[in-house]
């Protein structure tokens, strides 16, 4: 548990307000101390534009912004961390309540990546590739609890209250906090990459030709595969970018969905009873996200430290 707590610090640290993708809308929050008022979103339809793809800054304190979607950050961090405290406190040999939860996912996580990425590799990865599909799994659920994106400042227009900064946001929904994750697993695929090949060996792992060949055909193997690991340096570096979108873009989206559907039918039908299947359908949307993003990770870490796992890095 305690490297639980140390990538979920990484995270906290990592996840801060890139210039020019998720600033703070001044305009929404712009009148705050001027209306003064706490509303809960019930305006009509009408003038409604759907979510911001930018997280609002609710404080600013000493030029370090905070955002709605950092403080969802912070609730879900701070909740598993208690959890896994309490669940582990006093350790049973036969695990019952939390204690057999915990031991019960952890277990499965544990031996799902390993039938995916090996003995070797898991035993070395697990905590990274555990931690994230937890945070990302809880931090999608904990978007889709009714108050999240509803309950903020607002002020009173000609439809009825508005919403102008909500106080909680889906984290996953702030492109911030899934390029900080994605970033923080570059800087985990580079270190394993380095500590399976070295330096040399991570080079020949990109570039060397594969097979057996002579002659002729062993130079012209030699340029192709050289184009080939440049072309695989840009597929590594935008990874992170990928990834990133992927995971931000489906839950934004979801995000939306819901928001439209609850106005898709004035009055209190149309705003608790409708959006109920589509509530079913971002859970399990949230659970496979969460899987996607460990699975991609956790595959691009195997392809670069494959050597490892098989015949070992004696190939090199």
């Amino acid at each position: 548990m305690r490297l639980l707590k140390i990538i979920f610090l990484l995270l906290l640290v990592a996840a801060l307000p890139l210039p020019g993708i998720s600033a703070a809308a001044s305009a929404a929050t712009a009148g705050h101390e001027a209306a003064g008022t706490v509303v809960v979103q019930g305006h009509e339809a009408g003038g409604h534009e759907g979510i911001s793809a930018k997280a609002v800054e609710l404080w600013n304190i000493g030029g370090f912004p905070i955002t709605n979607s950092m403080l969802v950050m912070w609730i879900v961090a701070a909740g598993l961390i208690l959890f896994a405290q309490l669940a582990t406190r006093r350790m049973k040999l036969v695990p019952e309540g939390a204690q057999n939860f915990i031991e019960w996912l952890v277990e499965s996580l544990y031996e799902f990546l390993e039938g995916v990425i090996g003995h070797k590799l898991v035993r070395k990865t697990f905590w990274f590739f555990a931690s994230i599909f937890i945070f990302i799994l809880f931090s999608n659920w904990m978007g889709l609890i009714p108050g999240v994106g509803t309950i903020g400042y607002g002020v009173h227009g000609e439809s009825g209250f508005v919403i102008s900064a909500p106080w909680f946001r889906g984290a996953n929904a702030d492109l911030n906090m899934t390029l900080a994750m994605s970033m923080t697993f570059f800087g985990c695929w580079i270190v394993w990459a380095l500590q399976t090949n070295g330096p040399i060996g991570f080079l020949l792992h990109l570039f060397a030709p594969k097979g057996e060949t002579t002659g002729l055909l062993k130079a012209l193997m030699v340029v192709v595969f050289i184009a080939v690991g440049l072309l695989e340096v840009v597929s590594i570096l935008f990874r992170p970018v990928s990834l990133s979108f992927r995971l931000f873009g489906n839950i934004f989206a979801g995000e939306n969905m819901l928001e439209s559907m609850s106005r898709l039918v004035p009055g209190w039908f149309g705003s608790i009873v409708i959006p109920i299947p589509f509530y079913f359908m971002e859970i399990l949307v949230g659970l496979v996200q969460a899987l996607v993003f460990m699975l991609l990770t956790a595959v691009f870490t195997m392809l670069i430290c494959e050597e490892d796992e098989g015949h070992g890095a004696a190939h090199h």
